[in-house]
């Protein structure tokens, strides 16, 4: 038995040498040969592709209660009543043209004095001139004056001018019919349109003056009397 335990603590010696001295003493008879090295291989690591996970909602755009798109303006006319008043037979030059109207309460001959657009009662009379080319004597023209929608006073006769030159359309109203507003006057040669002008009144007008009546005078007849007698002398 005691050569067990002795053979199991030299066992035992010898393996702890091995563990401690064996390898660097193989070492010496056997060389080791240099292990490679290891090759970095580098790999690529996938950036990270961010999804947004908010969706933009688009915000509203507001309309304009008020469109800016034109709307469609008539195209001027001459009313059948007044049409049925034209008693020209010449035919109007189509190539015939009128100047921008200019508009006064003050004419000297063929011209505005002091053109303006807007008036204040009490306006009395007014005026609106032009240049004109191209007419034809005996042509029918016609100027409509309008307030608002109404028309309240028109000319229409053969033309009585030159081919070229100067000429005007009035009108000189009782104070009370120039109302406050805007004014336009259309030119007509035939029924062709020419021309457009506006001009605007403001201001209330003057009220019409009753003209003083004449109270009657009362006229006393006498009673009658009874003539004295005449005496006649025997």
């Amino acid at each position: 038995m005691w050569r067990l335990v002795f053979f199991g603590l030299l066992m035992l010696s010898f393996a702890f040498w091995l563990l401690r001295f064996g390898e660097p003493t193989a070492y010496q008879f056997f060389p080791p040969s240099p292990s490679p090295s290891p090759t970095l291989e580098i790999t690529t690591i996938p950036t990270i592709t961010l999804t947004p996970t908010i969706t933009l909602t688009p915000t509203v755009t507001e309309t304009p209660l008020v469109s800016n798109t034109p709307t469609l303006t008539p195209t001027p006319y001459v009313p059948l009543a007044i049409e049925a008043l034209f008693d020209s037979v010449i035919t109007p030059n189509p190539d015939s043209a009128f100047s921008r109207l200019q508009f006064s309460t003050i004419r000297n001959n063929f011209r505005c004095v002091a053109p303006a657009t807007t008036f204040t009662n009490p306006v009395g009379s007014m005026t609106a001139c032009f240049s004109y080319s191209n007419m034809q004597p005996g042509a029918q023209w016609t100027a409509l004056w309008y307030l608002g929608d109404e028309l309240v006073h028109y000319e229409t006769l053969p033309w009585d001018g030159a081919i070229g030159g100067l000429g005007f359309s009035d009108w000189a109203p009782p104070p009370e019919l120039w109302q406050p507003g805007i004014y336009e006057v259309q030119i007509f040669v035939g029924h062709d349109w020419k021309v457009i002008g506006k001009f605007q009144v403001s201001g209330d007008p003057l009220t019409a003056t009753p003209s003083p009546t004449s109270t009657p005078s009362i006229t006393l007849t006498p009673l009658e009397t009874e003539s004295p007698l005449t005496t006649i002398s025997p």
